[in-house]
């Protein structure tokens, strides 16, 4: 009898371990960006599906059975306070273990600062302020897709070194313009080039002609457009309009979207050069990633950060399934670190210590409408960087994590 119900207390022990061990871990992400401002076509909707097709991909994996992920979605509107206020909520009720996207630097900056205070892990596809791994690095942050630093040293460099010495930058006057204009004008000075002047535009500006005609003016031989999406649509437009490319200047797109290619159509776009981490026409994986996504997204194509929102969602839930919890977002980002990153879109890389996602960065050149042979078919190749020197060396980071490491 004592034999008996030894057995059968094991065996209750056992049932009751073995259906702990097939309980899924729970993981909950949000997606924050703008959702229906001058950022949403290069993110907005469209990363809320690559988070979800990530989390798809990755629960068809042995790995992934062990997770239970549920993913949600705001509009940060463009305001660092709305994106404060969301990123609180939630992490202190709604129990969200992640964030992800969030295009707007200081948005992002703000985010990041939560973040570490209720260490949990924050993953940046959308902003592009290199602050984010260097003197604004924590332990809970990643920043995967492109950087200030990336984009200067792609475009700023590529033009420079090509002849284009004398500057004027037009730039949105928050955390993003003023990180891509230090970081360009940098680059500039450093391969023998001069900023002649600049000009700070608010957010969301619809009318460029007062500083379209500074830079006129100014005689630089190139008009650096520190701004993004919505802002460098009106900007090139305008610029079109005002016979500014005619008289002998050059637009210099330092940050580009497949999206505002789009926008602007090919006959006002050719010849923009422009840095990208991704482009959708580049290899097999690529293309079936932007079928699929289109699919989903009214026939339009994904951009970059479309990409690194599914690539950093996946790589986060490798780390979550290998730790077996998300609930500490410092250990989560660390085993983030620790585990090469691999996946489909963005092949090998790491996450160094500043939390900076390595891969290589291209140099492209907008098409003209005669070579475009198919929808979206808008860039030339024309440089890779390589994965070792896209980004800011860590040997001239201002990262607290890096100076201790």
């Amino acid at each position: 009898m004592r034999l008996a119900a030894t057995l059968l207390a094991a065996g209750s022990l056992f049932a009751v371990s073995a259906a702990h061990a097939q309980t899924p871990i729970p993981v909950k992400i949000g997606v924050l960006n703008d959702q229906s401002g001058l950022y949403a076509d290069l993110g907005g909707p469209g990363s809320v599906w690559a988070a979800k097709k990530a989390i798809e991909d990755f629960s068809a994996t042995p790995a992934g059975k062990t997770l239970k992920v549920d993913v949600i979605f705001a509009d940060h509107q463009n305001k660092a306070d709305v994106g404060t206020s969301v990123a609180r909520q939630w992490y202190d009720v709604e129990g969200v273990d992640m964030i992800a996207d969030v295009p707007n630097s200081g948005v992002a900056l703000a985010v990041n600062q939560v973040t570490k205070e209720k260490n949990k892990v924050f993953i940046n596809s959308g902003a592009a302020a290199s602050d984010l791994t260097g003197k604004a690095c924590t332990p809970n942050t990643v920043h995967w897709t492109y950087d200030t630093w990336a984009l200067a040293n792609g475009t700023g460099k590529a033009i420079t070194t090509t002849g284009g010495k004398t500057w004027f930058f037009i730039t949105a006057d928050y955390a993003f313009g003023h990180a891509l204009e230090r970081d360009t004008a940098a680059v500039v000075t450093a391969n023998g080039g001069k900023v002649v002047g600049q000009v700070r535009v608010p957010l969301n500006n619809s009318d460029f002609s007062s500083f379209l005609l500074q830079a006129q003016s100014s005689k630089a031989q190139i008009i650096g457009m520190a701004n993004a999406g919505g802002d460098t649509i009106n900007t090139i437009k305008q610029a079109a309009e005002y016979g500014i490319v005619e008289g002998g200047q050059k637009l210099a797109g330092l940050l580009i979207f497949l999206s505002d290619v789009n926008s602007l159509g090919l006959k006002t776009a050719q010849g923009i050069n422009l840095t990208s981490a991704w482009y959708w026409d580049m290899n097999d994986n690529n293309r079936a990633f932007a079928k699929e996504f289109a699919a989903a997204n009214r026939g339009v194509y994904p951009t970059m950060v479309h990409a690194g929102v599914y690539s950093g969602v996946l790589h986060y839930l490798k780390a979550v399934a290998a730790l077996k919890s998300a609930k500490d977002g410092a250990a989560v980002v660390a085993e983030m670190k620790k585990l090469p990153t691999d996946d489909k879109l963005f092949g090998k890389g790491e996450v160094r210590a500043d939390g900076r996602q390595i891969h290589p960065m291209y140099l492209f050149e907008v098409k003209k409408p005669a070579d475009s042979k198919y929808p979206y078919d808008y860039y030339t190749l024309k440089a890779t960087i390589p994965a070792n020197e896209a980004f800011r060396p860590l040997s001239e980071s201002d990262c607290p994590l890096v100076k201790k490491s």
